[in-house]
Parts: structure tokens; sequence; C-alpha cells
């Protein structure tokens, strides 16, 4: 059965041996020789207008393969979610309540307010504080989100999304609040609690 996903990787080879460019899984890139090579001087016309249809087809793929990647379900399977508008760039929370939560620091990406939950009869809503409120699923406990109050958007798990392309720390909180026992590499923006506590002060 040919999935999406077949579909994606076909046309991506298509574009590799048209550009002589492959990204390898690890980020590193080869360049080569492609077909684009054959089509100048008198053919570059013809190799421009290749080159935009092949932009085309590649951008109205990866809507498909985002769409498709940006679904989800908790452990049992009883809860499901789709989202529009996933941002790759996600943000840890080192507060004590989000590692109480879930035993470590949560990794989060904003997911916006074009979220549909499929089986939400099941999902148990927790107030934790005067701004958000937290989801999880009744029946597995799955940790489905965390959701600010005032504008309805959605921060998720960036681990019901696996299959997301680009993913990266763009922002870590209350790193005033990191325990010692454990230390990020990544280069990333941080606030401190009590910058946090006067951006939602300011915004409540």
């Amino acid at each position: 059965m040919v999935t999406h996903r077949d579909i994606f990787l076909d046309a991506q080879g298509v574009v590799n041996t048209y550009t002589g460019r492959y990204t390898r899984v690890n980020g590193t890139v080869l360049n080569g020789p492609g077909v684009d090579a054959l089509l100048v001087g008198t053919h570059a016309i013809l190799g421009n207008k290749m080159q935009a249809t092949l932009d085309i087809t590649m951008e109205k793929i990866r809507v498909i393969d985002l769409a498709v990647k940006s679904k989800t379900s908790c452990l049992c399977g009883t809860v499901k979610i789709s989202v529009e508008d996933l941002n790759p760039h996600f943000t840890v929370c080192h507060c004590e309540t989000c590692r109480t939560w879930g035993g470590a620091p949560f990794f989060a990406v904003q997911c916006g307010t074009k979220v549909n939950i499929t089986g939400s009869e099941k999902v148990t809503v927790y107030d934790s504080s005067p701004w958000a409120s937290r989801g999880f699923c009744s029946d597995c406990g799955t940790h489905l989100f965390y959701r600010l109050k005032k504008t309805g958007e959605y921060n998720m798990p960036v681990g019901l999304f696996p299959d997301i392309n680009g993913l990266e720390m763009s922002l870590q909180y209350f790193s005033d609040q990191r325990p010692h026992y454990y230390c990020f590499s990544n280069e990333t923006k941080e606030m401190t609690k009590s910058e946090i506590m006067a951006y939602f002060a300011s915004s409540t």
C-alpha cells in the first residue's frame, strides 16, 4: 500500500536527482552534478520552469506530510488529536509544577488554537494555575496538553509528535528553578520565574 510518506520520499528523490543535492539523516549535505546542470544556456528557461514546478509540488506535499504528522493519540488510543498549526521550535519548562506533573521538565510544542480532540469525554482537565490548565487521558494517564486560559492556545508534549521535522529547542522557562542534577547544552533564550510572573501579571 502506498502511503503519504512514500509519495513525499519519492518526490524528494526527484528533487535530489534534479538538483544534485542530498541531505543525509545526520544533517550533512552531499552535493554533486544534477540534471539541472544540463539545462543551462539556451535551455535555461526550461530549467527555471522545471525548478519552479518542483518547488510548488514539494510545498504542496510538505503540507500533506505535516498534516499527517500533526495527528497523534494517547497511549490507549481513546483520545485522538489533530493540530493545524504546530511550531517545531519547542520550549522547555523547569518549574516545580511541570516537574511534579511529569517527573521531568516539560518539553512542549506550541500548537495554537486550531486543535481538534476526539474522545474529549475521556480528557480530565486540571486547573493548575491562574493562567493555564493541564489535560490528560483519564484511562491511560497520557499527558495531552497545557492550555492557556486567556487565549485558548495549546502547548503539547513533544513526544506526541515524534515525526515532525525541524524540532529545535528555542526557549527555557523558569530557568532559575532548574535543578542541579541536569542541564542542557542547547543555547536558548531563558526566562526566570520573576520574568514569567511579570509577563502573566500584565496579560491577565
